[in-house]
């Protein structure tokens, strides 16, 4: 039985795909959103448990605590390449991210531990341009020289799963990224060319941005340490590891294929 908590999450529903034919017990906020889940972990007769950060936050010993005294015998952490990276330069962290703190209480627990420090997300460029793909062929956006090696949340939720199934990743932290570093203006590239169109990429300034993402919804807090980070890092290549394909014993899957099987977001 495992115990998969954030399950309506970007990497917690393929992950339930993945897992598929074993015991599940799904945790989420909102049952309405995924028939069968419930919205307290219970740890009674669970074998393993998928320990969201932002799910459960600071309460994360707590729970693993209850978790060992039941007999439960294995966590797996998703946590953040960045996470050790001072805590004001997290971006996350504005948005309740506690990756630092969660990974700890993993790793302190007394159960088998595996930690998963992902990077960026391919999703991210549906939330941050797709609506600018729909409406055009230009892309405003700041630092394009800024890089990153998008994973797919696939190969996350795939690399969870064999973590909680089988035992040769006890034990471990893994840097799961995608195959290659991609600047801003390379991904939106990307874009365009999946989708067959000639999108270009404008630079705007980092307060126009930010001013753009606090005005839909983002937290200023978010939009101002997200800035930050591009502009730290603006130039130099992001940082790729081999982890996804050694564990999977495939390729990651690139930022194209990603965008090859979500095309419809940007149309």
């Amino acid at each position: 039985m495992f115990l998969i908590t954030g399950a309506t999450g970007t990497v917690c529903r393929p992950l339930l795909a993945e897992l598929r034919g074993h015991p599940v017990r799904a945790v989420t906020r909102d049952p309405s959103r995924l028939p069968g889940s419930v919205t307290e972990p219970d740890v009674g007769g669970v074998t393993a448990v998928f320990l969201h950060p932002r799910a459960v936050g600071l309460s994360a010993a707590a729970l693993l605590a209850r978790a060992k005294e039941a007999g439960v015998r294995r966590v797996v952490v998703l946590s953040a390449t960045n996470v050790d990276d001072p805590l004001d330069e997290q971006p996350s962290r504005a948005n309740g991210d506690r990756n630092k703190e969660v990974e700890a209480a993993a790793v302190d627990s007394g159960l088998e531990w595996v930690s998963l420090r992902a990077g960026y997300f391919a999703i991210n460029t549906a939330w941050s341009w797709a609506p600018q793909v729909r409406a055009g062929d230009v892309v405003r956006a700041p630092f394009p020289a800024a890089a990153e090696a998008p994973v797919d949340p696939r190969d996350l939720a795939a690399v969870a799963a064999r973590a909680l199934v089988d035992d040769d990743l006890v034990g471990r932290t893994l840097v799961l990224t995608g195959p290659e570093s991609l600047t801003h203006e390379q991904l939106v590239a990307t874009i365009g060319r999946v989708l067959g169109r000639e999108l270009r990429f404008v630079p705007v300034p980092a307060s126009a941005a930010a001013a753009g993402m606090v005005a839909h919804g983002q937290r200023p807090e978010f939009a101002a340490a997200l800035m930050a980070r591009y502009e730290r890092e603006n130039g130099r290549p992001a940082a790729v590891s081999g982890d996804v394909a050694a564990v999977l014993g495939r390729p990651a899957r690139t930022f194209a294929e990603w965008v090859a099987d979500h095309a419809e977001l940007f149309r």
